[in-house]
């Protein structure tokens, strides 16, 4: 009897292989907060519990990827701390709003199902949401042989949050006079990269022979969540914004609202390691501030008087600090001075 000369698995794709990871994955989220799930991973939806004590409640959404750090995290070959990129750049998006993190699902598409850093991806994943309070409710693993190069993949993450109608963070909470705090980023987060690689490749640098480079290129995106929420719960501030990609004026300015201007004082932020080593190489200041954080990883709008309140919910190295105020003028966002890179 002849041999099937066409299957599945010789295609490339390997359900067997896909199947273990699902168990995996079930198995480590299990526990995921301790709050018991209405389904395991793996049926065709997944279902959680919605909290009671919301009066109002609205749900906020949010999706994003890690960009081209996933190119870092590859030739590191280091993959236990891009899962909590992931949920950080969506779970950062949806307390601007206000809303409480509630279930996030990924989505991970891959040349070759490779377990070993398909569980060390999860197993970030897993963290970020536990750091976060949120439910890992499900995902999708797609192996996609021909679309991706050999040990090439690509992830996205969607997060799912409740906020009550009275806690909206909406911008005619923002008024005149109000301070504009900047907390500190634990270094470049998920953005940049590609700019970052560009200069690693023109430079010939090896980041697996730089100890600096190796260990500050794969950092973590810092987790912002149980810090804001404190914050919105105890009503300490007005409006706030995750700074991204198109930087601290790109960002803020998206929350301002009409008639009024967020008014920052370059000479104020304090600059992490990692952007110094970047601007030495020859960046403009202006193309340091709409590519990278640059040091300040989220921005606070609140009265002057919550101030003092709002630094003690911050550990040492995230502590809130002044960078400017919004006046009322025509335009978003207007900064002056300059960064000290020093």
């Amino acid at each position: 009897m002849k041999k099937n000369l066409f299957t599945y698995k010789k295609s490339g794709v390997d359900i067997n292989a896909a199947d273990k990871f699902i168990k995996y994955i079930s198995k480590i989220s299990s526990k995921n907060n301790g709050k018991k799930k209405l389904s395991s991973i793996g049926g065709f939806g997944s279902l959680t519990n919605l909290p009671k004590n919301f009066k109002n409640p609205k749900i906020v959404a949010c999706t994003d990827g890690v960009g081209t750090k996933i190119e870092i995290a590859n030739h590191l070959n280091k993959f236990d701390t891009i899962g909590i990129d992931l949920v950080a750049m969506s779970v950062n998006d949806l307390i601007v709003q206000g809303a409480k993190p509630l279930f996030f699902l990924d989505y991970i598409s891959i040349n070759k199902i490779n377990l070993s850093k398909l569980k060390s991806i999860i197993k970030g994943i897993v963290k970020g949401c536990r750091i976060s309070n949120c439910e890992l409710v499900g995902g999708e693993t797609a192996e996609m042989p021909g679309t991706y190069e050999k040990g090439k993949f690509d992830i996205a993450g969607f997060a799912v949050g409740l906020v009550d109608e009275s806690k909206i963070l909406k911008k005619n909470k923002i008024k005149n006079n109000d301070l504009i705090l900047a907390v500190p980023s634990s270094g470049l987060h998920s953005n940049g990269y590609s700019l970052v690689r560009s200069i690693i490749a023109k430079k010939k640098i090896n980041i697996k022979k730089n100890r600096y480079l190796k260990k500050e290129l794969i950092k973590p995106t810092k987790i912002y969540v149980k810090e804001i929420l404190s914050l919105i719960n105890k009503n300490l501030i007005n409006g706030c914004a995750n700074i991204t990609g198109g930087g601290l004026p790109g960002n803020i300015g998206r929350v301002i609202p009409s008639g009024y201007c967020a008014n920052i004082n370059l000479n104020n932020i304090k600059p992490l390691k990692i952007f110094k080593w970047l601007k030495k190489n020859k960046i403009k200041d202006k193309e340091m501030l709409k590519t990278f954080n640059c040091g300040v990883g989220f921005c606070l709008i609140t009265k002057p008087k919550n101030q003092k309140k709002i630094t003690s919910y911050f550990s040492k190295d995230f502590k809130p600090y002044l960078i400017g105020k919004i006046v009322k003028k025509p335009y978003k966002v207007k900064l002056n001075g300059k960064i000290n890179w020093e």
